[in-house]
């Protein structure tokens, strides 16, 4: 069981009688079938919540996974086989398997993990108020862009251009490339955005940035590059492009810096809000939640390998220093 204190901490008050409620109950006639929508790594913290809580997969909960790899097509077939099983909860990461999700249904609940924008998504109708069979968790704060560039220019005091690469059809890319695009010249940085909205793009992407050579290229959650990640990282590897991430999982994967929301946190109360629905709890009456944790990740080994030096007072103000 997870310590009150812990368990306060890493999903908030709310959810602090969540073991006992777990290990309490009997075991269901019916099992509760959660459905994953492109499982990887990422996922391990909400299903260890489980674990936490006393749930016992195969006895007191099952699991349904499908793929949808980013594309469009097969997220809404990943979502449909999920609908027809049926699963009781559908739980997607990202906001393109969200509104696939939300499409294949408006009657099972729907806990999103990790979106961006969820009311312009079309996810929700306000945070406060989710309505619908729709609730979740956001990534998305107004100060996220404008710090991850003033990082930026901090870590390269010398970089004059940055680049996004980003999904166009990712709603939630789009806040992000507005909210860089507004904030770039209040730091002294000319900005471009570099699309890719499919794993075959990515190659011309690359060769864009390695033409325009912008001094930093930043980087979306977007769940299809997040997929490509480890061919993002070796093309800025081998280009000597520094990269700044959105997630401490990415930085450890290469990437030179990562600076955004602990995720681990969000997954964890996503699983949460899956048991408090579950429990009987509507999706309707679950407001969305905002981050209220965030984390700077420097790579050091990546800093040397492409010869960047990041000053002692950037490294003591850092999280997570990996050397």
């Amino acid at each position: 069981m997870i310590p009150r204190r812990k368990f306060v901490t890493l999903i908030g008050g709310a959810a602090a009688a969540w073991p006992v409620v777990a290990r309490g109950q009997q075991r269901p006639k019916k099992i509760p079938r959660i459905g994953i929508i492109d499982d990887g790594p990422i996922w391990e913290p909400f299903r260890q919540a489980f674990r936490d809580a006393g749930y016992v997969e195969g006895q007191t909960i099952a699991f349904e996974y499908r793929r949808g790899d980013g594309d469009a097509v097969r997220l809404s077939a990943a979502a449909a086989d999920l609908v027809r099983l049926p699963v009781d909860v559908l739980t997607t990461y990202g906001t393109p398997p969200s509104r696939a999700a939300k499409a294949a249904t408006s009657t099972i609940p729907i806990v999103m993990i990790l979106v961006g924008d969820p009311v312009r998504a079309g996810l929700v109708q306000s945070l406060a108020h989710p309505g619908g069979n729709v609730t979740g968790n956001t990534i998305i704060s107004p100060e996220l862009g404008p710090k991850r560039l003033q990082l930026v220019k901090e870590i390269i005091p010398s970089a004059a251009r940055v680049a996004l690469l980003w999904n166009p059809d990712n709603v939630s890319n789009v806040v992000i490339l507005e909210q860089m695009r507004v904030a770039a010249p209040g730091v002294g940085l000319a900005f471009t955005a570099v699309e890719a909205r499919s794993a075959n793009d990515l190659d011309v992407a690359f060769a864009v940035l390695a033409r325009e050579r912008p001094d930093a290229v930043l980087l979306t959650s977007d769940p299809l590059h997040h997929n490509h990640i480890h061919r993002i990282v070796d093309f800025l590897s081998r280009n000597r492009l520094p990269g700044m991430f959105q997630t401490r999982d990415d930085a450890v994967a290469g990437g030179l810096m990562s600076y955004g929301a602990k995720h681990p946190d969000l997954f964890r109360q996503g699983a949460f809000f899956v048991h408090k629905i579950l429990q009987g709890t509507k999706p309707a009456d679950i407001p969305v939640q905002i981050p209220q944790r965030f984390e700077l990740v420097i790579n050091l080994k990546t800093a040397k390998a492409i010869g960047l030096t990041v000053s002692d007072q950037v490294l003591l103000r850092a999280d997570e220093v990996i050397e």
